[in-house]
């Protein structure tokens, strides 16, 4: 018999509710990603505030910050995990980056393309 209760995410709720669980209370893995959300967004001022970065570099430095910090809230707080029971809210979250994905690009086509075909301003327009 193996104990598997320090073998899963945060937020995994495998073992039954009424079995006693000898893993961290939810209290505790909610303070972690709290001091872990507070820890990446102080990170992400310091990092755009700073002179210490190379300039070109600090937009990139943000996103990675910014992805880890979507990690952090999808494990710790909305308790997305890879474990058998949450397959639906995994599919359920890869569907809604889908949908953002080609609504956010397809925006972005569509604007550009309106950008490229808008008449040039009355002052641009050669005249004979």
């Amino acid at each position: 018999m193996t104990d598997t209760s320090y073998d899963r995410a945060p937020g995994d709720q495998s073992v039954p509710l009424d079995e006693e669980e000898s893993g961290p209370s939810s209290i505790l893995i909610y303070s972690i990603g709290l001091v872990l959300s507070l820890g990446l967004t102080a990170t992400s001022f310091w990092a755009a505030n700073t002179n210490l970065l190379w300039g070109p570099g600090v937009p990139l430095g943000l996103v990675v910050l910014a992805v880890a910090q979507m990690g952090i809230h999808l494990v710790f707080f909305l308790h997305i995990t890879t474990g058998p029971d949450n397959t639906n809210n995994v599919l359920a979250l890869a569907f809604g980056t889908l949908i953002v994905t080609v609504v956010v690009s397809g925006s972005l086509v569509i604007m550009t393309n309106l950008n490229d075909n808008l008449m040039p301003p009355a002052g641009m327009q050669m005249r004979h």
